[in-house]
């Protein structure tokens, strides 16, 4: 039996969809025919935009705001999705924050709790409902970095926050053993987002968009297709770590 036969409408939460690649992630499944819980925290005028957008193509779609750093607010997103769809299937975790490149020597250690709190504890706690919550036949999906790779001074506190992330994806999915629910982490290089573009001058923009083999900074799109094959066909696709950079690394 396929996974479309098991769950013919398919429900996706997905987190970060006020953001560049969440938002691309969300209208991309929602065109895949998934129904879409649209987390946000903070400013909701992006995500209720994105709803209404998602309504207007004929799909459904509900923007729920949420704390995600910790398992109160991730248990509430999980409480929402299934009283709104009655289930979930898919979870593409995108949320998180990125600071300007800091030295480590220099960066202020509040800032360095939230990055570790907001994306590594807010994927473990998200993680968490995903694995006890999600139906058979469902996906979660979580995002690194290039970064980790990259090496770049500046990003030491990011770059550790999403190597926990990579650490939890093979582990994940053999803890589902049995359950036909992948584990995947998605880890974008440069992507031509607010969140990356923020603080960076022309030359550096340029500079990054150089590396690829491919000669551009990747867009939302790029990582909402990958999204999108994990999420529906690939289902043999398993506890990977899959960077979608253009082949800098």
């Amino acid at each position: 039996m396929s996974v479309s036969e098991q769950h013919p409408s398919r429900v996706a939460i997905v987190t970060g969809a006020s953001g560049g690649i969440g938002g691309a992630v969300a209208t991309r499944l929602a065109a895949d025919g998934q129904a879409i819980v649209a987390a946000y925290s903070g400013n909701a005028e992006p995500a209720v935009a994105l709803v209404a957008a998602i309504a207007a193509d004929g799909g459904r779609a509900v923007a729920v705001g949420a704390d995600l750093s910790g398992p109160e607010g991730a248990a509430a997103l999980f409480d929402a999705a299934e009283r709104e769809f009655g289930g979930v299937d898919v979870v593409a975790h995108a949320a998180g924050v990125m600071p300007l490149p800091t030295p480590l020597a220099e960066f202020d250690w509040e800032q360095v709790e939230r990055v570790v709190r907001v994306n590594a504890l807010g994927t473990l706690a998200i993680a968490q409902q995903a694995v006890r919550r999600l139906r058979d036949g469902g996906a979660l999906i979580t995002f690194s970095s290039s970064v980790l790779a990259l090496g770049f001074p500046g990003y030491a506190p990011y770059a550790a926050s999403k190597g926990a992330v990579e650490a939890l994806t093979p582990i994940l999915a053999r803890e589902l053993r049995g359950r036909d629910v992948t584990v995947n982490c998605v880890a974008p290089g440069p992507t031509a987002t607010p969140l990356f573009l923020d603080g960076k001058d022309e030359a550096t923009i340029a500079r990054l968009a150089a590396q690829p083999p491919l000669e551009r900074l990747g867009l939302p799109a790029d990582s909402a297709e990958l999204v999108s094959f994990l999420a529906g066909p690939g289902r043999w696709v398993n506890g990977q770590l899959v960077r979608v950079n253009g082949g800098i690394v």
